[in-house]
């Protein structure tokens, strides 16, 4: 028998939903997720992932048991990093592509967030997260956004308006007084920064995620004051 090439990606799944197409697709040993047509991201890493989280939680004032909101599931790295960790409390996921939470309940992608999903503390929610931080105020601690490749570049027209004026407006509100927010992007912008303060955000700062070449991924970071 001839052994299978990895040459061509290997597509497992393909989904139109109510934002375009997505599929997974098993390139070698890792699995990726593309959405209309634009490549978001695969399970080589994590680092950046990991990052956002950590840098979260220690940019809290260390408040026992922080809530915590991922703004989209991913390859499920940020979820499985923060059920990882025993510091966090309720740990909610807002990933509004059902074919992407059907991938890590009984898909190729289980085998990442299968123990997170079993976690108590960890609840999925299937909603548009613009929707979703428009309806609550005063819930979390932090919030951890991981959604498209960041400020400067969406997949999704309308997440754009998430990295504005209104959508961070809608985040503080989301947010505890001395709650943070953690934004991954896939290349550093300074005009976001100066978006995040002229939206009333405190202790605005930018770490940077090495890598091999290229642009480095980053991780902006903000505090809600109170």
């Amino acid at each position: 028998m001839t052994a299978p090439s990895y040459e061509t990606p290997e597509v497992l799944d393909r989904r139109q939903g109510p934002y375009g197409e997505v599929v997974l697709r098993r390139h070698g040993d890792l699995l990726q997720i593309i959405a209309n047509g634009c490549f978001l991201m695969d399970t080589s890493d994590g680092r950046s992932e990991r990052l956002l989280m950590d840098a979260a939680y220690d940019a809290l004032d260390g408040r026992p048991e922080p809530s915590v909101l991922i703004g989209g599931l991913g390859v499920g790295f940020s979820l499985a990093h923060a059920a990882a960790d025993r510091r966090w409390g309720r740990i909610s996921v807002v990933e509004r592509e059902r074919a992407i939470i059907d991938w890590h309940r009984a898909g190729p992608l289980a085998s990442l967030s299968a123990p997170a999903l079993a976690d108590p503390r960890t609840e999925i929610v299937e909603r548009d997260l613009v929707d979703y931080v428009n309806e609550i105020s005063n819930t979390f601690d932090a919030l951890c956004l991981d959604i498209d490749n960041g400020p400067g570049w969406t997949v999704t027209e309308g997440n754009a308006g998430l990295y504005g004026a209104s959508g961070l407006a809608s985040c503080a509100r989301a947010l505890r007084p001395g709650g943070v927010l953690a934004v991954w992007s896939a290349q550093p912008s300074p005009e976001f920064e100066g978006t995040l303060r002229n939206a009333g955000f405190r202790q605005v700062r930018t770490e940077v995620i090495p890598v091999a070449r290229g642009v480095p991924d980053v991780v902006h970071l903000a505090v809600r004051p109170g």
